[in-house]
């Protein structure tokens, strides 16, 4: 396998500015954990290897388990998670399969989710779904290879 194209961002010198937004939805409150997990969850829904792929490696290395990890697509059915992680989780799908239902993040998912996070946390979590949602279309796009970034 081979990519068609460096990442876009690295080609147009974005990187930055992406680290910049990566840099504010950190200081939002909201666990490494949890965010790794958004990241994770938003990618395998997509398909993007690439972002399942160093995802995977990113929370093993931050100290998540190989249980959890493998329970992410499955999450509703395991007892892995907390209540927070599964209303974050539940946000997650929610804002990534957009097109899959007219109203695609509804009340009562947003609340839930805002029962565990304050307005910096709901901002942090939102952010981290776009942004991988962002990154899921360009490497799918550009056919970047899972393990090619070490």
């Amino acid at each position: 396998m081979e990519a068609r194209l460096q990442n876009p961002a690295t080609t147009l010198g974005a990187t930055q500015p992406i680290q910049e937004m990566y840099k504010a939805v950190y200081s939002g409150g909201v666990s490494r954990t949890t965010l790794d997990l958004v990241h994770l969850r938003a990618s395998q829904i997509n398909g993007c290897s690439s972002c399942v792929d160093s995802g995977a490696r990113g929370a093993r290395k931050a100290g998540e388990t190989e249980e959890r990890l493998f329970a992410v697509a499955a999450w509703r059915e395991t007892s892995y998670f907390t209540d927070a992680e599964r209303a974050a989780l539940e946000l997650t799908e929610a804002a990534t399969r957009l097109a899959d239902r007219s109203d695609p993040v509804p009340d009562d998912v947003w609340e839930r989710a805002a029962a565990h996070y304050d307005d910096k946390g709901l901002a942090a979590l939102t952010l981290m779904v776009a942004l991988t949602n962002f990154f899921n279309r360009l490497n799918i796009t550009t056919k970047q290879i899972a393990g090619a970034w070490g």
